[in-house]
């Protein structure tokens, strides 16, 4: 008897530290890590919004496009990530060839604009589009006026004598705004004569950002003239009370898409796909709103702001998104652009 009772006090302790032991595990497992390439207030309103709606964890780390790409190429034989978010789609795709994402269809699929589930289809679902931006740029009013020099409409524009040091755009090797801006100048003028705009264009930026919509704030705060940048970061600033008007070039511009992506043997697959679903929904998507971003998002259902810029209203080049999408054409695109434009005599 008194063994069958120390037998069963045995398997009591054993049952309640397997039960521990099945919470921790449970708890561990729920935590998706996010590679964030938002700024960070919309990264911490993303994680915070994800953990209520879901009752699961996050950990965000915050990186800009570049360097995601290079943590999730160095981290190939032991990904500590699970997430790519958010993704310019050649960056994505690029990761995709190299067999780094994972492929996923999100039962959200079907609540997304048609552009948007083309896009999903056409990539294989290794990634998937959450919005969609205008290129272009914003200028100090104030500063224009006080300097008297005319209005930038036109991307033509940005390579006169007046704005000398009066321009900021980010390094398209740290941002993908700026790989964008890079590529879209090349498409619209055949890559030799982009490239000579480009180094043109240079002697009048003051400075190369590590974030594409560094320029724009700094241009908010009087710090330089011209920010180069997506058009919802432009009306962002002009929502939060900066004399910045926002322009889109008048020849025409290019757009990015940026999707999520589901890294490939991730510590918590499960988790990623929860979160895919999320970032999907329009609760995922709404987020941007309240910390007062303003791209067009890829839910039917999700709310756009009044200020939004719409694609429709723009004048749209036919842009190759996958023109320097492989690893081979972002390098060589980037080589050539240190080489003749940074370096390029002021």
């Amino acid at each position: 008897m008194a063994f069958a009772r120390s037998l069963r006090r045995s398997v009591t302790r054993l049952s309640g530290v397997l039960a521990l032991l099945s919470v921790a595990l449970t708890a561990g497992a729920q935590e998706v890590t996010v590679l964030c390439n938002f700024e960070v207030d919309w990264c911490e309103a993303l994680k915070a919004a994800y953990e209520k709606t879901t009752g699961q964890k996050a950990v965000f780390i915050r990186r800009t496009d570049g360097e995601s790409l290079a943590q999730i190429r160095a981290e190939k034989a032991n990904p500590r990530a699970d997430i790519y978010h958010a993704a310019e789609s050649a960056s994505a795709k690029q990761l995709a060839a190299e067999g780094l994402l994972e492929a996923y269809k999100s039962p959200r699929i079907t609540e997304l604009h048609d552009w948007a589930q083309r896009i999903a289809e056409e990539n294989k679902y290794f990634q998937t589009p959450i919005y969609t931006g205008v290129l272009g740029w914003g200028y100090n009013t104030e500063l224009l006026a006080k300097k008297k020099l005319p209005e930038p409409k036109c991307w033509a524009d940005l390579v006169n004598p007046a704005y000398k040091d009066e321009i900021q755009m980010a390094n398209p090797g740290t941002s993908g705004t700026a790989f964008n801006t890079v590529s879209t100048i090349l498409q619209m003028m055949g890559e030799d004569q982009g490239f000579k705009f480009l180094a043109q264009m240079n002697k009048n930026v003051n400075q190369y950002t590590r974030s594409g919509s560094a320029g724009i704030r700094a241009a908010g705060k009087g710090e330089t003239l011209i920010g180069i940048t997506f058009l919802h970061d432009s009306v962002a600033q002009t929502v939060q009370g900066f004399p910045v008007k926002t322009i889109a070039p008048c020849e025409g511009t290019g757009y990015e898409i940026i999707s999520s992506a589901i890294i490939k043997n991730g510590p918590n697959p499960d988790g990623a796909k929860k979160w895919m679903d999320f970032v999907l929904s329009p609760a995922g998507q709404n987020v941007a709103i309240t910390v007062n971003k303003f791209q067009v998002p890829s839910n039917k259902n999700a709310q756009i702001h009044p200020m939004a810029p719409k694609p429709s209203e723009v004048k749209l080049i036919k842009l190759d998104l996958d023109k320097y999408g492989s690893k081979e054409g972002r390098d060589r695109l980037l080589t050539r652009w240190e080489n003749e434009v940074q370096k390029a005599p002021k």
